[in-house]
């Protein structure tokens, strides 16, 4: 089991900066994967970046060069610094983290990009 909290997302002008926070309960190492998902209404939710036990990351392309995911294994966060915000980024944010095959998400925060 590992629960996970989300800090930071709120409202943003169209090419700004914001960031993102998810503490895990439990150690990285135990953790086979960790990152961010998104959803707004009516669609399913997304891929936004993840990265994996190795260090390996992976990013949609939609917020490839924009977004960038990192970590801090001592406080069992990971990040996600997001600039060049577009109003289609708009969307609840989820942190998510894998075990093998058991997944578990936080309770998302809302970032909301508008003028």
């Amino acid at each position: 089991q590992v629960q996970l909290v989300e800090s930071g997302g709120g409202l943003v002008q169209p090419g700004g900066s914001l960031g993102l926070s998810c503490e895990a309960s439990r150690s990285f190492f135990s953790i086979t994967s960790m990152g961010w998902y998104r959803q707004v209404p009516g669609k399913q939710r997304e891929l936004v970046a993840i990265m994996s036990i190795s260090g390996s990351e992976m990013y949609a392309a939609s917020v490839k060069g924009r977004f960038t995911i990192s970590r801090d294994n001592a406080k069992n966060m990971v990040y996600l610094q997001m600039a060049g915000l577009r109003p289609e980024d708009t969307a609840v944010y989820y942190c998510y983290a894998r075990i093998v095959v058991e997944e578990y998400w936080g309770q998302g925060t809302q970032v909301t990009v508008s003028s």
